[in-house]
């Protein structure tokens, strides 16, 4: 596919207001999948409205995926509001440049009242209640906030970083985009979860040699008795389980995802196979010595760990066929195609094993320095249920499990938005034609797309 070209029709009409001091009754914070799924029910509910979005429409996906990326669930849970996947392969995996259509085509579609290239660089509670927010299109006001910018807003590196040699290229999983851009050599990939193993797999394709350190990150099987394991867990209702009943709570908000990957129409990411293909397996990464790298013996728990997710998801699966009488056809267990040798080495000489790139799969980190409202818990994680925060006017929106499963992705969204604009509308009270914002000018609703 080709590189997608930006649209300018997808920014604010040119009445939208940048001049100081402007009011209006809610303001969306980040213009991605969340704050246009608030923007749809907003503008469905008539509330005038503005959305602030740092970059433009498609931004992360655009910027922090890789070449071959691509969605780890089928199209069909592509489900925004009034925009539900209408492609010809529901049970696909859109591409990186086709999800970024897909959001720009939304926002086409509804013409949401969106401000691109407009960062927010505070956010403040005035003494009579509204808000206050400096931008760099200059000083807004809300009576409400909602603040969709996700949960990952800059990646984070390990100490360990600092203590490779300066030879040695290093970038974050969100900056790689192919093998073609790293130099020659071996490539460390460090990190076994989503983007850790997809990039691993993706290397190990064009043929560099890989070496993968490995975490406790669980995975599952792409495909079982006839579906894909995605379609089972949805008819089960994983997606739809309230955080307050699942068995770890809050915690499974900090749990990583499971890995697998939709490349080639679906399969498993195997790391066995891999090793036994030649990929270089190792535990944890433990420390930098040098030109010494050391490893905790933890490579065969972090395996069989990581199995024994993928077969209990089956388990899960057959009980509900099972008890459901449903036809499905059998299937054989999984069976481990490379087992570590007792012998696996726990070090690795950078130079010996040519090692000239590492890439970093170590997650990201929130940021929320800019929002000077006391909504946070002593971990700097915003305290909220369902996106509502103690504060009256604050709302969160796009987080993983906000509320369920499907919450951080495409189809838990729109239940989410839809949520929070029930919300507004109540904290709101009866809105009338013709507000009028602090400085009492009459807010053009219709040159806003309101």
């Amino acid at each position: 596919m080709n590189a997608i070209q930006h649209t300018h029709t997808l920014q604010a009409t040119p009445q939208a207001p940048t001049n100081k001091g402007r009011h209006f009754p809610v303001i969306v914070i980040g213009g991605g999948q969340a704050g246009l799924s608030m923007s749809w029910h907003l503008k469905a509910r008539g509330i005038p409205h503005l959305v602030l979005e740092k970059h433009r429409v498609g931004h992360e996906w655009r910027t922090r995926r890789w070449d071959t990326f691509c969605l780890v669930t089928p199209n069909w849970q592509c489900q925004l509001p009034g925009w539900p996947y209408r492609g010809s392969d529901p049970h696909g995996f859109m591409g990186r440049d086709e999800i970024v259509q897909w959001l720009e085509d939304y926002a086409r579609s509804f013409q949401p009242p969106l401000m691109e290239g407009v960062s927010v660089t505070s956010l403040r509670r005035r003494s009579h209640g509204t808000f206050e927010l400096d931008t760099t299109a200059g000083a807004f006001s809300a009576d409400q906030v909602v603040i969709a910018t996700g949960g990952y807003h800059g990646f984070q590196l390990p100490r360990l970083a600092d203590r490779l040699p300066l030879g040695v290229h290093q970038i974050h999983s969100s900056e790689y985009r192919n093998a073609e851009q790293l130099p020659a050599g071996a490539v460390l990939v460090i990190g076994s979860g989503q983007s850790g193993c997809q990039i691993a797999e993706d290397l190990h394709l064009a043929g560099r040699q890989v070496h993968l350190a490995t975490g406790s990150a669980p995975r599952t099987a792409r495909f079982y008795r006839g579906r894909d394991v995605v379609d089972w867990l949805a008819d089960l209702g994983y997606y739809d389980l309230p955080v307050h009943e699942h068995p770890l709570k809050e915690g499974v908000r900090a749990k990583a995802n499971h890995y697998v990957t939709g490349r080639g129409g679906g399969r498993d990411i195997d790391l066995r196979r891999f090793a036994a293909e030649g990929m270089a397996l190792h535990g944890r990464l433990l420390e930098v010595e040098g030109m010494r790298l050391r490893f905790a013996d933890d490579l065969k728990a972090n395996l069989d760990n990581a199995d024994a997710v993928a077969e209990s998801i089956k388990t899960t699966i057959d009980k509900h066929i099972a008890a459901k009488g449903i036809a499905a056809p059998e299937e054989a267990r999984y069976t481990p195609v490379w087992v570590p040798p007792a012998d696996l080495p726990t070090t690795v000489d950078l130079n010996a094993a040519n090692i000239t790139s590492v890439i970093w799969g170590t997650g990201f980190r929130s940021d929320y320095r800019w929002l000077e409202v006391p909504v946070f818990d002593g971990r700097g994680y915003p305290r909220h249920e369902r996106g509502v925060t103690s504060m009256v006017g604050i709302y969160f929106l796009g987080l993983p499990w906000q509320y369920t499963w499907g919450s951080g992705r495409f189809s838990g969204v729109a239940r989410d938005a839809e949520y929070l604009a029930g919300q507004i509308v109540g904290r709101m009270g009866a809105w009338m034609p013709g507000h009028h914002d602090a400085t009492g000018e009459r807010v053009n609703a219709v040159a806003l797309g309101s």
